[in-house]
C-alpha cells in the first residue's frame, strides 16, 4: 500500500515531509500516525490505512509535489513479525520429536560452560551420531543499514555555524506568514484605532453562570464568545468592516464568518466560525475548543481556514497589554483583544478600580473611513460592557 501526499486544497501544490513518527521497517497499526507533513498553510498528520511494516521512500526534510509517493506499508506482515518480539516464549517451547535426548533449550556457546561435565559429554556423543538439530531460538532480522530513525533531527532543526550564530531554514508556514505580512504593509492602507472596555459585567456573568453552563453544554464559558457576538452586532451596523476589495469593486458580505486566531507550534492560524450570527454561546465555545484541539494534534484542515470575513486576535492570552493587530487579507478589519488589567477609572465622578481591557481595531482605510472604524469599536465596547442583551438568546 502506497503512502502519498494528499491533495489538501486547490492552491496547494507541494508539501514538506516534516517528520516520520515511525522508523524504516517498523510495524504500524491501522489509523496510527506515521508521518507529519507541512504546507504553506497547515500542518497535518498522515495515518496508516492498514496494519503492516513501514517502508520510507522520502526522508524527512524533503519537499515534494502533491501526489508523490513518500513511502509504503507491506500489509499483513505485522503478525508474522510478532514472534520475534517474544523470544523467551519460543526458547521455552518443547523441542521437535526428532531432536536428541537433551531437553535443555539451545543456549549460546558462551553459556555452555555452565553445564556439568557429564551433560557436556552426553551432548558431544549425541552430536557425533545425529544430524544437527534445527535452531529453536531465532534472532530477529537485522535492520537495513539505511534505517531512518524517527528521533533523528529533521533538517529544519537549528544547525550551529559557530558558537554565536545559528542558521535555521524557514518552514513553509513561516515563509507564507512572512510573505503575507509584507504584502499587507505594501498593498493596504492599514490604520489602527483604540478604545478600552470594562470587563466587569462580563466577568460577573461568567462567574454566575459558568458552572451551570459547563454542566449543560460540556464546555467552559470563555471571553471569546462574548467578543464574537459583539463583533457580529457591530458588523451589522457597520457593513464596510465586513467587506473587501476585489479589483475596482467593493464586495459586501451579508454573512458573518469570524476568524479566531489560534497560536500553534508552527505559527498563527485563523480557523473560521461560519455563520457566527446563527451560533449560540455554547456552539461558539465548542467550535473554538475543537479548533484548538485540531491545532495541537495537527488535524486542522484547509477548509477550516477558508472563507473568513473578519478576524479576532487575542494577544491577551500571552500577556499583551496593547498591540496593533495586522490585517488578515483580503479581509478589511481585525479586532485585537488584550490582557484584563485592574486600573483606576472614573465612574460617576468617583475614582474606582475596574477590570479593563484595551481594544484595537486595525482596518483598511481604502474601504473603511475613520468614523466607521471608531463607531464599530465603540459598538463592540458597548455590548461588552452590557452583555445581557446578547445573552437573551440563551
Amino acid at each position: 500500500m502506497e503512502i502519498k501526499i494528499p491533495a489538501v486544497g486547490e492552491s496547494v501544490f507541494e508539501a514538506l515531509v516534516a517528520k516520520w513518527h515511525k522508523s524504516q521497517g517498523e510495524a504500524v497499526r491501522k489509523d496510527e500516525a506515521i508521518c507529519e507533513i507541512e504546507t504553506d498553510k497547515i500542518t497535518m498528520e498522515l495515518h496508516a490505512e492498514a496494519d503492516g511494516l513501514l517502508s520510507i521512500v522520502v526522508p524527512a526534510g524533503t519537499t515534494v509535489k502533491i501526489g508523490t509517493v513518500i513511502g509504503g506499508i507491506a500489509e499483513g506482515e505485522v503478525a508474522a513479525a510478532a514472534p520475534a518480539e517474544t523470544p523467551l516464549a519460543v526458547a521455552t517451547a518443547a523441542p521437535p520429536a526428532a531432536m536428541a535426548a537433551p531437553t535443555e533449550p539451545h543456549l549460546p556457546e558462551a553459556a555452555a560452560g555452565l553445564r556439568s561435565p557429564s551433560s557436556r559429554r552426553a551432548a558431544l556423543q549425541t552430536k557425533a551420531f545425529e544430524a544437527p538439530a534445527p535452531t529453536v531460538f531465532a534472532e530477529p532480522a537485522p535492520a537495513p543499514v539505511s534505517r531512518v530513525r524517527s528521533e533523528d533531527p529533521p533538517p529544519y532543526n537549528a544547525k550551529p555555524v559557530d558558537d554565536r550564530v545559528t542558521r535555521q531554514k524557514m518552514t513553509p508556514i513561516r515563509k507564507r506568514i512572512a510573505e503575507r505580512l509584507v504584502a499587507v504593509r505594501q498593498q493596504t492602507a492599514m490604520l489602527t484605532t483604540f478604545n478600552e472596555a470594562d470587563l466587569g459585567r462580563v466577568m460577573e456573568v461568567r462567574a454566575r453562570h459558568k458552572e451551570q453552563f459547563k454542566k449543560k453544554h460540556g464546555v467552559a464559558l470563555g471571553y471569546m464568545s462574548f467578543f464574537v457576538k459583539a463583533c457580529v452586532e457591530a458588523l451589522k451596523e457597520f457593513p464596510a468592516v465586513n467587506a473587501r476589495i476585489d479589483g475596482d469593486e467593493l464586495v459586501y458580505h451579508h454573512y458573518y464568518n469570524i476568524g479566531v486566531a489560534v497560536g500553534g507550534e508552527k505559527g498563527l492560524v485563523v480557523p473560521v466560525l461560519r455563520e457566527a450570527d446563527r451560533l449560540h454561546f455554547a456552539e461558539i465555545e465548542g467550535a473554538i475548543q475543537g479548533f484548538s484541539d485540531k491545532v495541537k494534534n495537527n488535524r486542522l484542515e484547509l477548509s477550516d481556514l477558508e472563507g473568513g470575513t473578519f478576524t479576532i486576535s487575542n494577544g491577551g492570552v500571552y500577556g499583551s497589554l496593547l498591540s496593533t493587530p495586522i490585517l488578515n487579507t483580503p479581509q478589511s478589519g481585525v479586532l485585537g483583544m488584550h490582557s484584563i488589567q485592574e486600573r483606576p477609572v472614573v465612574r460617576d465622578g468617583q475614582i474606582v478600580i475596574r477590570p479593563m481591557m484595551y481594544l484595537a481595531l486595525s482596518y483598511d482605510h481604502r474601504i473603511i473611513d475613520g468614523r466607521e472604524a471608531v463607531g464599530f469599536l465603540k459598538t463592540v465596547k458597548e455590548f461588552i460592557e452590557d452583555p445581557e442583551e446578547m445573552l437573551l438568546e440563551g
